[in-house]
């Protein structure tokens, strides 16, 4: 009996043990894994804009009239229309 006793406390503090250690490593490596998932980030993002700036200039967007104005009208010529959920019925009480 005090054997099994003793092997549960000795699970517990060994599991008071690992939160612990978890605990310290994480507020030790945790910022630098968050910078380096920023830093990727933030790379990733520039290579985009990179790759989006010269698919503009190929096309060349630049090169466009900036006094034009394009109006898209199709969806003004065709209001939406609201759903008609049933018929009202008007009644009256009776006493």
């Amino acid at each position: 009996m005090q054997e099994a006793s003793f092997s549960g406390l000795r699970f517990i503090i060994g599991l008071i043990a690992f939160y612990y250690i978890m605990k310290f490593l994480a507020r030790i490596f945790l910022p630098v894994l968050v910078k380096k998932a920023v830093e990727n980030a933030s790379e990733n993002f520039q290579r985009q804009q990179q790759q989006y700036n010269q698919y503009n200039q190929g096309n060349n967007w630049q090169n466009t009239n900036k006094d034009e104005i394009i109006i898209n009208t199709a969806n003004a010529k065709n209001p939406r229309e609201t759903k008609k959920v049933g018929e009202y019925v008007d009644y009256e009480e009776i006493d």
